[in-house]
């Protein structure tokens, strides 16, 4: 683990994964260390991951200050670790509420980026729905024998008015967030609460309110590839919401993994890292793929 001091002289830690040119991976949650992404299934044979502790989780400091764990004030963090690592330019990916950060990080400093990609990302940053359609997908689960647990958990933590009153039904409602409810999947949830930080989860969108159009501006100004990555059965985003914010940007990629959830590497390691892998070396997609605008094609690196 190595750190850094952000712009406020706050503490932040990251660790580096693998082999190959460097792609930053911001983790989500909102409030959850990077070690829940492990090797993201394989993608650190391809590329050295930079896997950053967002401030007040992981190893990283809780700074004096809690409102700058606020989503749009964590851009000075990305910035300052692009400083630290003296890159000039990014290869950027980001994951559930992580993707949110991305998007924000790629509107205001989009000369550094050679290239986005969105992991089954949260859209609350640019002011659109990341649910839509959920109902039907969690109908579509019916079968499932965890299915009545998970469905009264999800209404509990729907009405909560905070984290930390979600938090004790989060187990219960976790199958819902990954394709196959198995031994790793269980795994993966349990080790939630450890890498969790609640202040930060409450802090991450609180006050915060996106100035809409000049971010879809921004964003539809990109100069670099956007791969935009959804799970055929994740709830947050739903592939109808990435979808429908597909057209956030010129050249996307829009890709949705069949069977998979919220953690695509998880239930399907070979589909994602292919996926994620072939974009970032500029290989056209596979036939899963559907793309909205034409997308820029780079020489592999």
């Amino acid at each position: 683990m190595e750190t850094f001091t952000s712009y406020d002289g706050t503490a932040l830690a990251f660790r580096t994964l693998g082999a190959g040119p460097p792609l930053l991976c911001l983790p989500g949650g909102p409030g959850r260390a990077a070690d829940y992404l492990g090797d993201l299934g394989g993608l650190s044979a391809h590329r050295t991951l930079i896997l950053p502790d967002t401030r007040g989780t992981g190893a990283s400091a809780m700074p004096a200050d809690p409102a700058t764990c606020r989503v749009d004030r964590l851009v000075a963090d990305v910035e300052a670790l692009r400083r630290h690592l003296g890159l000039e330019r990014l290869d950027l990916l980001g994951h559930s509420a992580g993707g949110s950060l991305a998007m924000l990080y790629a509107a205001a400093h989009p000369d550094r980026l050679d290239s986005l990609t969105l992991v089954t990302p949260s859209f609350a940053a640019v002011g659109l729905p990341s649910d839509t359609g959920a109902a039907e997908v969690i109908a579509a689960r019916a079968g499932e024998p965890w299915h009545a647990d998970a469905v009264a958990a999800h209404r509990h933590m729907r009405s909560a008015r905070t984290s930390s009153e979600a938090a004790p039904y989060r187990f219960a409602f976790e199958p819902l967030m990954y394709g196959r409810w198995d031994d790793a999947a269980r795994a993966h949830a349990a080790a939630d609460p450890a890498q969790r930080s609640l202040p930060v989860s409450e802090h991450y969108y609180k006050d915060y309110t996106p100035d809409t159009e000049d971010l879809r501006q921004r964003l539809a100004a990109l100069p670099c590839p956007v791969l935009l990555l959804a799970g055929e059965l994740d709830l947050w985003p739903t592939a109808r919401s990435a979808a429908d914010a597909s057209p956030l940007f010129s050249s996307t990629q829009l890709t949705v993994q069949p069977n998979a959830g919220h953690y695509p590497w998880l239930d399907d390691p070979s589909t994602f890292t292919t996926t994620v892998a072939d974009f970032l070396t500029g290989r056209p997609p596979g036939p899963e793929a559907a793309l909205t605008g034409p997308v820029p094609r780079r020489a592999p690196r």
